[in-house]
């Protein structure tokens, strides 16, 4: 959470929270770069969503990491597609340091973090798609 410390997340009405509350009792922060215009996050993005139900109450929270055009486009994604999970200011320094601190060079990635900051993996995607979401969180854990 290193990242994150001493910073302000969007929720999908458009309020903010600070991450370092938001975030106290989670394990894992998974970091979903992603956007409304592309196709292949738009398939995947139901499927996070559903894992999130899942596993939110297992100590994990998703932080939105958008490549909208702009924030209307990135809350209206919010509002229409995701799960209750948080984002980061749209277009904001936090969001392209994400982005680069991490080497995000194609969206929908999902990267895998404990909260120290320390990167699980950055194919959280692919454990999303192919395990079922308490054995991958538990591997994450593990």
């Amino acid at each position: 959470m290193d990242s994150l410390a001493g910073q302000q997340l969007v929720k999908a009405d458009g309020t903010s929270v600070n991450a370092d509350e938001a975030l106290a009792d989670k394990e894992l922060v998974l970091y979903y770069f992603s956007a409304h215009w592309c196709p292949p996050c738009r398939q995947f993005t139901p499927m996070l969503k559903d894992f999130y139900e899942e596993v939110s109450d297992e100590g994990v929270e998703i932080v939105f990491v958008s490549s909208d055009r702009s924030k209307e486009d990135m809350l209206s994604y919010m509002k229409e597609s995701h799960g209750d999970w948080l984002a980061t200011e749209h277009n904001s320094n936090l969001t392209n340091s994400l982005k680069q601190k991490y080497g995000v060079s194609g969206i929908p990635t999902l990267v895998v973090c404990k909260k120290d900051g320390t990167v699980i993996t950055k194919d959280g995607r692919g454990h999303v798609m192919s395990k079922q979401p308490a054995q991958a969180v538990k591997d994450w854990k593990s």
